[in-house]
């Protein structure tokens, strides 16, 4: 299990890289909502995402023990993660992408220097193949979430929420394989307990929820929600324990509550985010997360965004 010192290393590790985003705050969210919100600034983190974070950690890590080749399986924010730091490492990685990529994120993969290579439709079919080329170019394959370095480097935002408004009351965080909210959980329940931990997940796609009820991973198909970055089909195995263990409540959003909330964030904020970030801020809007005398800190976990597809995203 990861633990608070593991994530404390990992801010070391990945200090000269990342940005420490800032913490937002909207007159007129606050009014909207009833509530004192703040938002934790990840789309204005370097590639676009969150997922710097734990990339830097673990593609170091895997480079200081000899990786001369880097490979994941990643059409979205991973990739792109990956990539960037790979390339200011200066070892080659190959990101493994679905036929029907996104043209946006495939040319973002490449202008950080990763080379792509299409495979299938799905991560069944994209995973065995990164793994295969990693195991044949002596480099090691980078999972999205399931992986302690993974894990550790994406808990470095909560030491920076505790650290920039240590009266937080409620962290609201989105889920997909559980990366993002495990480090999370684990840093700030470390550190002050008593601070809730709220996941939220697309309706269409509620396979945590549908785990946490089960009491083990369950596997949820179909799920084709706007929030192309948490349309995971499980929790990861490192991931749902910690989950499981911490985690004080996880709420989930319709399809309409993410596009009002991207509307808005997008319209009264002038931040651009992606729909995967939408969530936290839908599920506070629709008070399903908070309480109206908390301090609430919304992750916005990212901001890669096809400008094609945005109309899309919005209510009709």
């Amino acid at each position: 299990m990861v633990n608070l010192e593991d994530i404390k290393k990992a801010r070391e590790e990945i200090g000269d890289i990342i940005h420490k985003t800032p913490l937002l705050s909207s007159e007129l969210l606050n009014a909207r909502a009833g509530r004192r919100i703040f938002l934790k600034a990840e789309h204005l983190q370097k590639t676009g995402s969150f997922k710097i974070r734990g990339a830097v950690n673990a593609v170091k890590h895997a480079v200081r023990n000899g990786a001369e080749f880097i490979t994941a399986a990643s059409s979205g924010n991973h990739g792109q993660a990956v990539a960037c730091i790979a390339g200011k490492l200066g070892i080659p990685a190959v990101i493994v992408v679905p036929q029907d990529a996104n043209r946006a994120k495939v040319a973002a993969i490449e202008a950080y220097g990763g080379k792509v290579e299409y495979c299938g439709f799905t991560s069944s079919d994209r995973i065995p193949r990164a793994m295969q080329l990693a195991a044949e170019n002596s480099g090691v394959y980078i999972p999205p979430y399931d992986h302690p370095h993974i894990i550790a480097g994406q808990g470095t935002i909560g030491l920076e929420i505790l650290e920039q408004l240590p009266e937080v009351d409620v962290i609201v965080v989105p889920v997909g394989g559980g990366g993002l909210i495990s480090g999370i959980l684990t840093a700030v329940k470390a550190i002050k307990p008593e601070v809730r931990i709220v996941g939220v997940e697309p309706e269409t796609g509620n396979d945590t929820q549908l785990s946490l009820k089960s009491g083990k991973i369950t596997s949820v198909s179909g799920n084709f929600s706007i929030a192309d970055g948490l349309r995971t089909s499980q929790p990861g195995e490192l991931t749902f324990p910690i989950l499981q263990k911490q985690l004080d409540d996880l709420v989930v959003v319709t399809e309409e509550e993410i596009k009002s909330a991207l509307q808005f964030i997008i319209e009264r904020t002038k931040q651009l985010i992606e729909p995967s970030a939408a969530v936290t801020v839908a599920a506070i809007l629709a008070g399903k997360a908070g309480g109206q005398d908390e301090r609430i800190v919304a992750v916005l976990s990212g901001g890669n965004i096809d400008l094609l597809e945005l109309r899309s995203c919005l209510p009709e």
